[in-house]
């Protein structure tokens, strides 16, 4: 329900558990909360005085409230997380990183079962282990797999189709099960010893292999012995030389500190006693949010979205501990307990996230004041009224007009947000037209921001002049966005650093800042990082296309009959020096297909590499 006036309303909200939105004129919302009571909670908004300065600011901006009533607490709490990440509200406070972490999956269900990276959601009849605290400790733990039980990890229609050994068999990574260099039992076997491992029960794992490098010398196996051998000594390595919990523990440790208006949270990650490592979050809020604040934040929206661990040990204690621990048990079909008070193993791992977690907003406030400074100056000497908070800058680049790639990098106040960065292929258009290559990409990228909802920037930069503008501004125009000003930064005489005209929409003269002008420095550092990042994805487009093999793309010649083709011929350059009549005697090549591959082929100038 909602109506005009906030406060008008409040004797129509009931006195019961459920979830409150405030929003602003235009229906924006602005705060997603949860309450016991509705009425009583929203009526504390709108006292006199006792309000602090972040609801201050918050209420300056309401004009309308909406409500949602829950049965009880914990499902309002499960309500909130949803409308907190639907709407991602302006006075929230909100992780930044909500992408699914990062788990080994092990496909049990198939003969030879695979251990390889997961994102996302999870699939029946395979076991995850995770979720790990970044894709560097998967590709790691994988890694210390292959090495010690030569697990196979490649997909399973590569698996399929090999007909002798890959790289990774060569390299001492893998059994090669696919072409049946190891008995099915013994693989399985070895399946068995890298599960055991990622359950923390490593030592397990030694104590068998010992046995069984007894019995293969007692057999006069020594072959065998030798690889128990090897395999033994490699895992007693790994367990000296990594920092190892007492017992098979699943637990993860969330340390928050707070200063000067941000909060930086540090998450701990130990899985079958082993620790992973630690991951740090800035979340973004408006604001005052002290360290408890922060930490309950994480664990409704981390948690509700990610299965916990048994166990969770906090910096600080949270409010509303009790329902917490019940939503989340809920959530995982299991007893979750939340905990503050941390002794021996636990404790020395709170202190390390605490220290992690204190040291990395340290340096984000160093950065941060330098930065918060030139977005000033910026801001000032384009004469803008607001401050400016989000840039966005694009660049496009191609070789002689061929694969050109758009690049979109963002900035906040916190620095490059480069997981909010995007690049845009460029499909259609005349080669060589950075005018539309610079239209498509604006259009792409904001009737997708438009019908998603995302925030827009506060300054769009561009690479280029005053032509370049006015091609963003119509875009803009089409897309009905208003008021969104436009920078073209347009390089000087000679192309030297320091030279540049800045062209902004609405102004007719160009506008030239010093060369040690902080304002001017931004605007730099922008625009050289949209160059690289359009660079690299126009590098990486066009290895790509000199990869491909002159057969594919034919019609009519999908993968089984290239194949056919040449293992029939004895390779491309045989395929190349073909003639129509010699192809169309090809089993599965009608005369039409061969005179189609002959066209292709010599339409490339005889280039069959």
């Amino acid at each position: 329900m909602s109506a005009a006036s906030p406060r008008a309303l409040l004797r129509q909200v009931p006195e019961r558990p459920g979830v409150y939105r405030l929003l602003d004129g235009e229906g924006t919302v602005l705060y997603v909360g949860k309450a016991v009571n509705l009425r009583r909670r929203l009526a504390s908004y709108f006292r006199s005085s006792g309000l602090g300065p972040r609801q201050q600011a918050l209420m300056a901006r309401v004009r309308d409230l909406a409500w949602t009533v829950t049965r009880n607490e914990a499902e309002a709490l499960i309500l909130e997380h949803d409308l907190i990440k639907a709407h991602r509200p302006r006075y929230n406070v909100l992780l930044r990183d909500d992408k699914s972490y990062p788990s080994i999956a092990a496909t049990l269900g198939h003969p030879f079962p695979r251990l390889a990276f997961h994102r996302g959601p999870r699939q029946p009849g395979v076991r995850y282990f995770g979720p790990y605290p970044s894709a560097g400790a998967v590709r790691e733990t994988l890694g210390l797999l292959q090495k010690l039980f030569q697990v196979r990890s490649c997909e399973d229609s590569y698996f399929r189709n090999r007909t002798r050994p890959c790289l990774q068999h060569q390299i001492r990574r893998c059994s090669a099960p696919c072409v049946g260099l190891i008995e099915p039992e013994r693989y399985r076997e070895d399946v068995r010893h890298a599960l055991l491992f990622l359950e923390g029960r490593s030592q397990e794992v030694v104590e068998e292999l010992v046995r069984r490098m007894e019995q293969a010398a007692a057999a006069l196996a020594f072959e065998q012995a030798a690889r128990y051998r090897d395999q033994i000594a490699a895992l007693r390595r790994i367990q000296a030389g990594h920092l190892m919990a007492s017992g098979a523990a699943d637990v993860d440790v969330v340390a928050a500190a707070a200063e000067s208006g941000q909060g930086c949270l540090a998450l701990f990650v130990v899985r079958g006693g082993r620790v992973l490592g630690v991951r740090t979050l800035f979340p973004r809020q408006a604001r005052e949010a002290g360290p408890s604040e922060l930490l309950a934040a994480f664990l409704t929206q981390h948690y509700l979205a990610q299965e916990p661990p048994p166990e969770i040990v906090l910096s600080h204690p949270v409010e509303e501990q009790e329902l917490l621990e019940r939503a989340l048990s809920e959530r995982a079909g299991r007893r979750v307990s939340l905990g503050h008070a941390a002794r021996g193993e636990r404790a020395r791992w709170l202190e390390l996230a605490l220290a992690n977690a204190r040291e990395a907003l340290r340096a984000r406030l160093v950065g941060g004041k330098a930065l918060a400074g030139r977005l000033r100056a910026l801001q000032e000497a384009l004469g803008l009224e607001e401050p400016l908070e989000r840039l966005e800058c694009f660049d496009v680049s191609h070789t002689q007009g061929e694969e050109a790639v758009a690049s979109c990098v963002v900035l906040g106040p916190e620095g490059f947000l480069k997981e909010e960065y995007r690049r845009f292929n460029i499909r259609h258009g005349t080669p060589g037209d950075d005018y539309g290559a610079l239209e498509e990409a604006l259009r792409r990228r904001y009737a997708r921001q438009r019908q998603e909802g995302g925030r827009l920037p506060d300054l769009l930069l561009i690479d280029g002049g005053k032509g370049q503008v006015a091609r963003a501004l119509e875009v803009l125009k089409v897309l009905q966005i208003q008021d969104l000003p436009v920078l073209g930064v347009a390089k000087g005489p000679g192309r030297r650093p320091g030279l540049e005209r800045l062209f902004l929409s609405g102004r007719g003269a160009p506008l030239i800042l010093p060369e040690t002008s902080p304002a001017l420095r931004l605007v730099q550092q922008v625009r050289d990082e949209a160059h690289r990042f359009a660079v690299a994805g126009h590098r990486r487009r066009r290895e790509g296309r000199r990869r491909r093999s002159p057969l594919e793309g034919i019609p009519g010649l999908g993968p089984k009959r290239r194949r056919l083709l040449l293992s029939h011929c004895g390779g491309l350059q045989e395929v190349a020096r073909a003639g129509v009549e010699d192809l169309a005697r090809i089993p599965g090549i009608s005369r039409t297909l061969a005179q189609r591959i002959y066209d292709a082929l010599h339409a490339r100038g005889g280039n069959s590499r």
